[in-house]
């Protein structure tokens, strides 16, 4: 389709099923060295999901208790999941970041409240840190320094700015892109230095940054792309049929960052990306054909339908 080889870490594979378990033993292990957090500790994390069942399931391991703040409109799975896992979970109405009664700023408030370890994966460091210590060096290895492009949707950031900054380290020529849904900002930061998010919305969980994070301070890319939900949905549902494939939303995004820059640079790239986590985490809604019709989502559409013009 596009001349060029396109390879995706099975970051569903992971202990906790997603990218975020990397961040989550980071976040933990840093706070252990610097006597942050002693057994019996307990951790709070304002979270999309993933993030906060990596926590629980690192810290159930090493005798932390998890204390979770979700946004209710996230999917009832990754809740039920964090519930089965052993986390307490409090659910809040969803809102932005720059509003008191955000999930974010209700963890951090907690851990005010109860001398409580706040693992703020936006703003700590140790997040993009564990990408720049596996995440980046088993890319370089695992495509022996041959890989021409990293490619990465953006949640907190850590990922996009550790990796990155790895494979930047060994190879300047490298491409680091930035792939984001509508409705985030990160798209419009990397483009025009500015964080407008009245571009449209997504049902992409887990992305969608609206600020600058401290992982993302300083980190620039050579390409950014905004994909829509409709061209991730098609994605994921073909790898689904065709290819065996079980993955969310965000891994379509990543996938379709990648098929732009494959088609935007021509054939003989070797492009890395992301599988973000498993569909089994969406399947009420992303893979669910009432909800997706009731959204005006189309699970059926052909793959060469969707890449009908440039995505910029």
């Amino acid at each position: 389709m596009t001349g060029c080889e396109i390879l995706a870490k099975a970051e569903f594979m992971n202990p906790g099923g997603s990218v975020k378990d990397r961040t989550a033993y980071s976040i933990i292990a840093e706070a252990e060295a610097a006597g942050e957090l002693k057994p019996g500790d307990t951790i709070v994390e304002g979270t999309a999901g993933n993030t906060g069942i990596g926590l629980t399931v690192v810290g159930q391991a090493k005798g932390y208790r998890t204390v979770i703040v979700i946004a209710d409109n996230q999917s009832s799975e990754k809740i039920q999941l964090l519930q089965t896992l052993g986390a307490k979970v409090i659910t809040v109405p969803e809102k932005p970041y720059s509003d008191p009664g955000n999930y974010i700023r209700q963890a951090q408030r907690l851990a005010e409240e109860h001398g409580w370890f706040w693992a703020n994966q936006f703003d700590n460091i140790n997040n993009s840190l564990a990408h720049y210590t596996t995440t980046g060096p088993e890319i370089w290895k695992q495509t022996s320094g041959e890989a021409t492009a990293f490619v990465s949707s953006v949640g907190s950031g850590g990922t996009l700015a550790g990796t990155s900054r790895f494979l930047k380290e060994r190879n300047p020529k490298i491409l680091t892109v930035c792939s984001d849904p509508y409705g985030a900002a990160m798209w419009s930061w990397f483009k025009h230095g500015n964080l407008n998010t009245k571009d449209g919305d997504s049902y992409a969980e887990g992305i969608g940054l609206t600020r600058v994070t401290k992982n993302l301070e300083g980190v620039s890319t050579d390409e950014a792309y905004r994909i829509e939900d409709q061209t991730a949905l098609t994605i994921i549902h073909h790898l689904l049929r065709d290819e065996g494939l079980f993955v969310g939303l965000s891994s379509g995004i990543n996938l379709a960052g990648a098929t732009c820059l494959a088609r935007e640079r021509g054939p003989g790239q070797i492009i890395t990306t992301i599988l973000c986590d498993s569909g089994i985490r969406y399947r009420s809604k992303i893979f669910n054909r009432e909800w997706l019709k009731e959204h005006h989502l189309n699970p059926d559409l052909p793959l060469e339908s969707i890449f009908h013009e440039d995505i910029h």
